[in-house]
């Protein structure tokens, strides 16, 4: 059974959990330390280049996961787009989560509300 590491700045849902066990195969969900979460989740929008600043996570997925772990990323593009690339490198799966939106509109004291539902669907693997 793989691993799925997050690379992601929320927690995931019980359904999400249920489809990564269930479509992906994955019995166990590895999430970054504090201070590596802290890094992944607050990238400074005033650096032109994230290879340094992402160094630590990095290697934290070099020395922690095996050939075939998932990794689920989202996040800033830039970052993703790295990681995404070192990830498939490490012949590890990187995949992000589908969702169908829902908007549902209604007044309130004069005021227009507009709520949004999100719904998990899937994960995709970036290709």
């Amino acid at each position: 059974m793989k691993k799925m590491f997050l690379l992601f700045s929320h927690n995931l849902s019980e359904i999400q959990l249920n489809d990564a066990k269930s479509n992906l195969e994955v019995s166990e969900v590895v999430s970054l330390p504090n201070k590596l979460q802290d890094i992944w989740s607050n990238i400074p929008a005033d650096i032109e280049n994230l290879r340094e600043y992402l160094l630590s996570i990095r290697n934290f997925l070099a020395e922690n996961s095996q050939y075939g772990d998932v990794v689920l990323i989202q996040g800033d593009f830039g970052a993703v787009y790295q990681m995404v690339n070192f990830s498939k490198d490490l012949g590890l799966i990187p995949v992000y989560a589908t969702t169908s939106r829902e908007i549902e509109e209604f007044e309130e004291n004069g005021k227009t509300i507009k709520k949004s539902i999100f719904e998990h669907i899937r994960f995709r693997g970036y290709l």
